[in-house]
């Protein structure tokens, strides 16, 4: 992820240099083809992965059919067949261990209430968890293959309860009666135990791990302070749980927690969060994600002895790592940055990666494209801010660009490298994209990620607008024409620039973005109850204090023009949060345009949707940011 946190004592001014500190690759300026957005997202997004018990397939969700739908693909090569049909997009979660059945999830126009499903072997699905305004969700195999486990809030909206499925007639049984808001986060390999999550605040969280045999409830990690702990696996002989944790260091790493002693012991610590580690079905082989600069870098392990493994050579960065049940088969995801993510098996007996899907249309030349890289600036108080910049090819001294301060979500979330079809979408017509890692952005250190704390809108505010001054350096920005763009928590900070710096950003894009903290503190999902009150200890309570940082209360400052994306369904980021920003920035004056998608939630999935508000995206920032006259395609 990110480099950490430091002031930078010598820097007034922000200075721009790469992630090692060198200068940004010069590239001489030519013009490239311009595409549709149609063609951009003629490219298939594809997810999953997870063999089938003879390991002759691979089944997947693709977006190729406009929604995510589940395939199978064939493991030696070959074309994905398409396995469900679905209005509503399908997430798969695996076959069964012995019978090519499977499990899925999805919801309703992307009201996130996920009910967990079960494809027969004739096509018909069961609802293996019915009900009317409740959630659920797959948390694995038991190792024996005779069950699998869900989480559902039927019983209190607020908390999931643990339940043991049999695979043969989808009988269950109550594992864990969630009463007092933890978060369940694996099973044993016996069925034995449950670790569970208990969340103080963000910065403070605790482990503890349940015994079905004595109903005993145990903290595993009793401790002062803020301290993160994250249970992710236990190990393959069931007397170990791995778990992250950042006692005593800026990032969180990974620890084996011996459940008889409690005594942990350090696996990997690196300079960066480890994100996350998965043992392979029988624990021969162990993954291990670092958030490395804003990218993900995949580390494999021999699980007894953590001795290194080393991962197949390939064009591109390596992710997501699974294995099959006997563990002589892996499959993986890589990108190259201009090419969305493609899935890869391998042998774990040597041999070379068959590559077994092409998701980048054939319409489009990644030359093309741009990867972005990894910058830095000095912000108005000194602090490193790290971001992402995606420069135009067309772009020069001479032929300066229009340019986007780009906000992710959060609070707390962080802008990764990779391929986003929006952002290339821009890049390619000529806006260069900043996606900035603003102050409270996770993956930089965990003072550098509290920064932001009951201090929104402000400081990681300023640092937006610091940016500006980088990407002016460049020399081949023109610093007349920023705008800003942002969704969710990033939609907020698009509506903050314009409520409270109302001079410092020529135009708006928000996408499903906070305009009232009053209402979405209140309007938080019940079954996020416990981020809602670790949210609403880092927000802040005051009434007044909630008004002061909230758009809405100061949108008569609104000067600029401004665009907002909604999903109707949305149930973190209410629509009623967009009406009433639109409303009150058209009474300024204001040219606003409003797009809103009946079928969709917090965030947009649906291709055609997509298509339709990004198109609205670009003719927006042509008409009220590029220089008059200018026209596109798409």
């Amino acid at each position: 992820m990110k480099a950490p946190f430091r002031l930078l004592l010598a820097c007034l001014l922000p200075v721009l240099a790469a992630c090692q500190g060198g200068n940004v690759a010069v590239e001489t300026p030519r013009e490239v083809a311009r595409y549709a957005i149609a063609d951009l997202l003629d490219t298939t997004t594809y997810g999953g992965g997870h063999f089938s018990p003879d390991k002759t397939k691979l089944l997947v969700h693709s977006d190729a059919t406009g929604v995510f739908n589940a395939y199978a693909i064939d493991a030696a090569g070959g074309e994905a067949t398409q396995l469900t049909d679905s209005t509503e997009s399908i997430f798969v979660r695996g076959y069964f261990p012995a019978d090519e059945r499977f499990l899925y999830v999805h919801d309703q126009g992307g009201d996130e209430l996920d009910h967990v499903f079960v494809r027969e072997l004739d096509g018909s699905s069961v609802d293996l968890t019915p009900g009317e305004g409740l959630k659920a969700g797959f948390f694995g195999w038991s190792r024996d293959d005779a069950s699998f486990f869900v989480g559902t809030n039927e019983r209190d909206e607020r908390w999931f309860d643990v339940y043991e499925y049999q695979v043969d007639d989808y009988e269950r049984e109550l594992v864990f009666k969630n009463e007092d808001g933890y978060q369940p986060a694996a099973v044993s390999p016996d069925g034995r135990y449950l670790a569970l999550v208990k969340i103080a605040t963000r910065a403070d969280t605790d482990a503890y791990l349940y015994d079905r045999e004595s109903g005993e409830l145990t903290r595993l990690t009793p401790h002062e302070g803020e301290i993160v702990h994250e249970p992710q696996s236990f190990t393959a002989d069931g007397k170990g749980l791995y778990m992250t944790t950042d006692e005593d260091s800026e990032f969180a790493y990974l620890v084996r927690h011996d459940l008889e002693s409690g005594e942990q012991e350090v696996l990997v610590k690196p300079e960066w969060d480890v994100m996350y580690a998965a043992p392979s079905q029988h624990g021969k082989y162990l993954v291990v994600a670092v958030n490395n600069d804003a990218r993900t870098e995949l580390r494999l392990f021999e699980a007894a002895t953590m001795t290194p493994v080393p991962l197949p050579q390939i064009d591109g960065d390596v992710t997501s790592v699974a294995f099959s049940r006997d563990e002589t088969r892996m499959r993986f995801y890589a990108s190259t940055g201009r090419n969305p993510l493609d899935l890869f098996v391998y042998a774990m007996d040597g041999g070379q990666p068959r590559q077994l899907t092409r998701s980048l249309s054939e319409k489009i030349d990644p030359a093309d494209l741009v990867p972005g890289e990894v910058v830095r600036f000095a912000s108005f108080d000194g602090v490193e801010i790290p971001g992402i910049l995606y420069k135009p090819h067309q772009a020069s001294s001479g032929a300066k660009v229009p340019a986007l301060v780009w906000v992710h979500g959060g609070p707390g979330g962080q802008s990764r490298l990779g391929y986003d079809p929006l952002k290339q979408y821009l890049v390619n017509h000529g806006y260069a994209v900043y996606a900035i890692n603003n102050r409270g952005s996770g993956g930089y250190g965990k003072s550098f990620f509290k920064l932001d704390d009951r201090a929104h809108g402000e400081g990681d505010l300023d640092d937006c607008v610091a940016s500006k001054a980088l990407l002016e350096g460049t020399g081949w920005v023109d610093g007349e024409r920023i705008g800003i763009l942002g969704g969710s928590y990033g939609g907020y900070m698009v509506l903050a620039a314009l409520a409270f710096r109302p001079d410092a950003f020529e135009v708006g894009v928000d996408l499903f973005g906070v305009s009232n903290w009053l209402r979405t503190l209140q309007s938080i999902p019940p079954w996020w109850e416990a981020a809602r009150k670790s949210l609403a200890v880092e927000m802040g309570e005051d009434e007044e204090y909630l008004k002061s940082i909230s758009p809405l209360f100061h949108a008569q400052n609104v000067a600029r023009p401004l665009i907002v994306l909604q999903g109707a369904n949305d149930p973190r980021v209410l629509k009623a949060e967009s009406d009433e920003i639109v409303a009150a920035a058209k009474a300024n004056g204001v040219p606003v345009e409003y797009v809103v998608f009946d079928d969709e939630g917090h965030g947009f999935l649906k291709k055609e949707n997509r298509e339709r508000g990004y198109q609205a995206i670009l003719h927006f920032l042509d008409q009220h940011l590029r220089t008059a006259g200018t026209s596109t395609v798409g």
